[in-house]
């Protein structure tokens, strides 16, 4: 009797990509297997200079959902490899020239950067990650209305040192589809949480030069005291939980920006590998 397989595409972000393919590619399993075969699979495939323990606390997603270890895959399933993101209040940003992607808490109303300054204002929440320099005065000036007392900006800036270390440049990447969707729910949590009117949360993607801004959080409320706080929020939470990862190049060397750890249940763990005779 022929054995029936099946084909799911993996993405692998951040560290593991310096052990895994670096571009999306196709693994073959027999049909029925679950997330754990597939960590299994890979883990064979890891190379010498790879732990043993690679894909201890990672998260996985598949086709852009958080999935269990037991969740069984399909044909044509996207299976992304999710390390802890590069959180952090000491870290900042990068960027290279390109599109940007913008959505917006009403469907269908995607926007670029050339719309913020004429049209980003109407909307409630606006969130975006770009290829191009983030124009902070254009993004603070469509959030304002009449109807505001204040608009607080937080504008993330690369440095040029992180840790006793002279920092050249920073690399962002994201898993896009999945990262857009959590800005657009955390910018809505905002707004029922501090009774703000207006967040536009913008984060550059690619190699970002020092200087250059690697994220912007626009809050406008009719109250000064809850824009703050709806903006400090904003960027603690986007650090910690949005599926954005770090490169960090050095005058001597460079590594992914660790992060901190998923929060208890979202880890997909493969089993431990095998004791070696």
């Amino acid at each position: 009797m022929l054995s029936l397989t099946m084909q799911v595409r993996v993405i692998s972000f951040g560290i593991l990509k310096e052990w895994l393919s670096p571009a999306a590619h196709s693994v073959e399993l027999p049909e029925g297997a679950t997330v754990e075969t597939l960590l299994e699979h890979l883990r064979a495939e890891l190379p010498e200079r790879a732990p043993k323990d690679a894909f201890r606390g990672i998260a996985v997603g598949v086709n852009a959902e958080y999935a269990k270890a037991s969740q069984v895959l399909h044909d044509g399933d996207e299976v992304g490899l999710l390390p802890p993101v590069s959180g952090g209040a000491t870290h900042t940003g990068t960027g290279r020239a390109g599109d940007q992607r913008t959505e917006t808490a009403r469907p269908g109303t995607a926007r670029t950067a050339n719309d913020l300054e004429e049209s980003e204002g109407e909307q409630e929440v606006i969130v975006a990650l770009a290829r191009e320099a983030i124009e902070a005065g254009q993004i603070v000036a469509a959030a304002k209305s009449g109807e505001d007392g204040a608009v607080v900006v937080f504008d993330g800036i690369v440095r040029n040192h992180s840790r006793g270390r002279r920092t050249l440049h920073l690399d962002y990447e994201a898993y896009e589809e999945m990262a857009i969707r959590q800005m657009r729910e955390l910018g809505e949590k905002a707004r029922e949480r501090f009774g703000v009117r207006q967040v536009t949360v913008v984060h550059r993607l690619g190699r970002l030069e020092i200087g250059e801004t690697s994220v912007l959080i626009a809050v406008a409320s009719a109250h000064r005291s809850a824009a703050f706080e709806a903006c400090r929020w904003l960027i603690d939470t986007i650090k910690q939980t949005v599926l954005i990862w770090k490169k960090e190049t050095f005058a001597d060397g460079q590594v992914w920006a660790p992060g901190e750890p998923f929060p208890e249940g979202m880890t997909v763990d493969a089993a431990e590998a095998p004791h070696e005779d």
